[in-house]
């Protein structure tokens, strides 16, 4: 079952909103991407985030699994990206936070192989 955390995470990444995606790290937050440079502070995570939304349409978070332990999460899912050519392509990837004391994402990774989204 998805918790309210992750569905709020996901909802907002859906809905391709950079600027509330980003007010839920902490002014220090990193988020790493794939294999780029980690982006630390919401401003940074913000335009980020932004930039690539504009390279898609849009783009759905299906969680297969979640796991917990304190206040970290590991979230499993398939991501359907809808690309601007208007066909979709779906790619499993895996997401990880830590939440600070304060419960904003202090530590945000995404782990996958964005390669068929621009094949």
């Amino acid at each position: 079952m998805q918790t309210e955390f992750a569905t709020r995470v996901f909802t907002l990444v859906d809905a391709t909103d950079a600027a509330g995606f980003s007010k839920l790290f902490a002014p220090q937050g990193r988020m790493r991407f794939g294999n780029n440079e980690p982006m630390t502070g919401p401003g940074e995570i913000e335009a980020g985030v932004g930039g690539f939304f504009s390279t898609i349409k849009g783009l759905r978070h299906t969680v297969v699994r979640e796991w917990h332990v304190g206040s970290d999460s590991v979230i499993e899912e398939t991501v359907d990206y809808y690309r601007l050519a208007g066909d979709t392509v779906s790619i499993p990837a895996v997401t990880m936070w830590h939440v600070d004391e304060t419960g904003l994402i202090d530590d945000f990774r995404v782990y996958f192989d964005l390669a068929p989204l621009f094949a």
